[in-house]
């Protein structure tokens, strides 16, 4: 059973990547909307924060779900950054 929670934590933690890589190849992130970023990083946040207060009561670890909910949020912050820095690089263009 552990193995697919590690199977489905990955599928999680690298949806985003074709995102990411399509932002980065092509300086773009008009057609991200700003709330949908926003609900995205907040909801990895907070889920995070509570997954491991409930671990650290219930004295066990769920290191998959760690590793997806950590790198969603380097992900999203990625594409928060990159709605900024290629708007800008977009108009000064």
């Amino acid at each position: 059973m552990s193995q697919l929670g590690w199977i489905g934590a990955s599928l999680f933690a690298f949806c985003a990547v074709p995102q990411v890589l399509k932002t980065w190849r092509t300086k773009s992130a008009a057609d991200l909307s700003w709330l949908f970023l926003l609900f995205w990083l907040g909801g990895e946040i907070l889920t995070f924060i509570y997954l491991v207060v409930d671990d650290i009561i219930e004295s066990i670890s769920h290191v998959p779900l760690y590793i997806n909910y950590g790198l969603n949020t380097v992900l999203v912050l990625y594409l928060l950054y990159a709605k900024i820095a290629y708007r800008e690089s977009a108009r000064s263009s």
